[in-house]
């Protein structure tokens, strides 16, 4: 007794079915669709079942339930089976036509194609499995004579041909590797489930050991609408065929009206096998093998010897969707699919613009992850495997999360070389390079080079390899108060290979010796503007590094006042500032021979050059 009981606890209502390399199972509440990706990950991907309360009142209703259940799966499955593909790649390039129809009719023409292939996918089986034996038959009708027309030997006859028919689809279609892997697939699946109702723990091992027929199939279910249709059918016939005679009509006209009742009582069919699966299923008596029997020899055609790796994915999507039957508060989940460098930056470029983020940010981010130029990205046809689009998705939530871009890309460009960038030191600005050039420029060969606020180090990369390269032999020194901001130079340096002496210091207060050129882009913002910056400097960049003080010139009062006893007569002090400093700044280096300004390339006054 209470083997049987332990047994029939152990039954499952989760069935499923097979995808593109992966298995969807669909629960009471939730389906989850489990496929391995390029990469050979398992992805699941899974949803809730919102069914309307008149849905439901729907599915109890015998016979009617089972024709919603076959419409329901008909359409979740071409949808999952889709979607299933999208794992491996998209769709490409969106044409012009298919833009036309978003923009103006606010149709997605992929979605479109889909529902398109679905209704011919129900037109080609209504054709191969109704109108097919149909002309067969009543071709043996008009030349044998030897069978009467809507007779029960006519129905049996076109049910035979229906079965022939199928068989020699499944056959044909069987020379197709993908669909092999379908089959086999779709073998996994039924192992899961099996493996689960005889109480085994679900691992591939046990899973392996058990059997690949099922009694929920849905090849067993296609069976018994052919059996079940025969016997309908001739009921049917036989109720209309003295009507038909009655009116005699033509050939044509009483085929095409044979043909309508077919359609017609389908749901019927369809309904009545429903229910027989159902009971059948309920039943392991020995007694009704023999009419499970023809199911179970077809389902021989259409599942394969799963391998363990495929029983794996079958266990995964079995596992999630039982989970989210048992709880109601697990969260869906999303497959990483697949994309093109082209399309993943237009999806980004659109998500970036809806959060307020400069469009060029979602493309500097792409192209700096994918090695693809940011000038190439619109017409980039490489594609991203899910592990990359992932990292990219990781990436960007930072950064609509507010973290600064190079930030978020971990190195800036800077004169032509990588620099690391993090929270330890400011992000290097494009205006910087002009007083890095500057800088580059005013060494001469011998010259001692000194980089206060070095922040990054990379104004003290740029001066010491470029100088290099000139054939200058110049000895660069960089300093910062921040111990944080050194260690990042210290990497910056050893990354780019230059050879630059690194000094803790607050501005000149621990610097040893005199330099031939002093370079510095001190802290130069007011501190009452502060709060008034960008959240992602505000928020994210070391304050230290840009609270020049009340009026933002703190820093080059103590420059004017300490960098005479640094700098060798004839030496040249090098600084940035910020929009509208230029004047008062010049007016502080009195000590000087003389200070001049030079503006940016947007034409602000932003350096100036104070020599002793």
């Amino acid at each position: 007794m209470s083997k049987k009981k332990e047994k029939k606890e152990s039954r499952t209502y989760i069935g499923g079915q097979a995808v593109l390399e992966g298995v969807m199972m669909r629960g009471k509440t939730a389906y989850a669709t489990a496929v391995r990706d390029p990469e050979g990950n398992i992805q699941v991907e899974s949803r809730r079942l919102n069914a309307s309360k008149g849905m439901k009142r729907v599915a109890k209703i015998p016979l009617v339930r089972g024709v919603v259940n076959f419409v329901s799966s008909l359409v979740t499955g071409s949808k999952i089976l889709m979607r299933s593909a999208e794992v491996y790649g998209d769709e490409g390039k969106p044409s012009k036509f298919e833009k036309w129809c978003e923009e103006k009719l606010h149709i997605n023409l992929m979605s479109a194609i889909s529902f398109i292939a679905t209704i011919l996918g129900v037109v080609l089986a209504v054709g191969l499995f109704i109108v097919l034996p149909m002309v067969l038959v009543n071709l043996l009708v008009r030349t044998g004579g030897w069978l009467a027309p809507r007779s029960i030997g006519y129905n049996l006859l076109q049910g035979l041909f229906r079965l022939i028919i199928f068989i020699l689809y499944i056959v044909a279609i069987t020379a197709m590797k993908d669909i092999r892997r379908v089959f086999m697939y779709h073998g996994a699946e039924h192992k899961t489930i099996t493996c689960f109702e005889k109480g085994m723990e679900l691992t591939p091992e046990n899973a392996k050991t058990c059997s690949r027929i099922h009694d929920r199939c849905g090849t067993t279910f296609l069976f018994l609408v052919m059996a079940i249709s025969i016997v309908v059918f001739s009921v049917v016939n036989w109720v209309c065929d003295a009507y038909l005679d009655i009116f005699d009509y033509g050939t044509v006209v009483n085929f095409l009206i044979e043909f309508a009742i077919k359609i017609l009582f389908l749901p019927i069919v369809a309904g009545i096998s429903y229910e027989v699966l159902k009971l059948l299923a309920k039943s392991q008596s020995k007694i009704l093998l023999p009419v499970k029997a023809p199911g179970f020899a077809l389902q021989k055609l259409t599942t394969r010897e799963p391998s363990e790796d495929m029983l794996e994915v079958a266990i995964a999507a079995f596992k999630k969707v039982y989970e989210m039957d048992a709880d109601p508060s697990v969260p869906e989940t999303d497959f990483t699919v697949s994309k093109s460098v082209q399309k993943y930056t237009e999806e980004l470029k659109t998500l970036f613009a809806e959060k307020g983020i400069d469009e060029s940010d979602a493309e500097w981010l792409v192209a700096m992850k994918t090695g693809v130029a940011r000038s190439g990205l619109a017409e980039s046809d490489k594609m991203l495997v899910p592990s990359e689009v992932k990292e990219l998705d990781a990436l960007a939530g930072e950064r609509m999360a507010g973290k600064p871009l190079w930030y978020v890309l971990g190195s800036a460009s800077f004169y032509g070389y990588e620099i690391k960038t993090d929270a330890r030191a400011l992000i290097p600005r494009p205006e910087t390079e002009m007083l890095a050039e500057l800088a580059i420029k005013t060494a001469e060969d011998g010259n001692s080079v000194l980089d206060l606020c070095t922040g990054s180090g990379c104004i003290a990369v740029a001066v010491a390899n470029e100088t290099k390269k000139q054939g200058k032999s110049v000895k660069v020194t960089a300093s910062d108060i921040s111990a944080d901001a050194l260690a990042l130079a210290a990497e910056n340096v050893k990354a780019n290979g230059a050879e630059v002496a690194l000094v803790e210091s607050d501005l000149l207060s621990g610097i040893r010796g005199k330099f031939d050129v002093i370079v510095c882009n001190p802290p130069y913002i007011k501190r009452g503007d502060l709060s008034s910056l960008q959240s992602e400097v505000r928020d994210y960049e070391p304050m230290s590094a840009l609270d020049g003080g009340e009026d933002g010139l703190d820093f080059y009062r103590r420059l004017a006042k300490d960098a005479p006893k640094k700098l060798k007569k004839g030496g040249t002090l090098l600084m940035e500032c910020g929009q509208g400093q230029a004047q008062e700044i010049v007016k502080l280096f009195k000590k000087f021979d003389y200070a001049m300004i030079t503006r940016d390339l947007e034409g602000v006054e932003r350096y100036i050059r104070a020599v002793l």
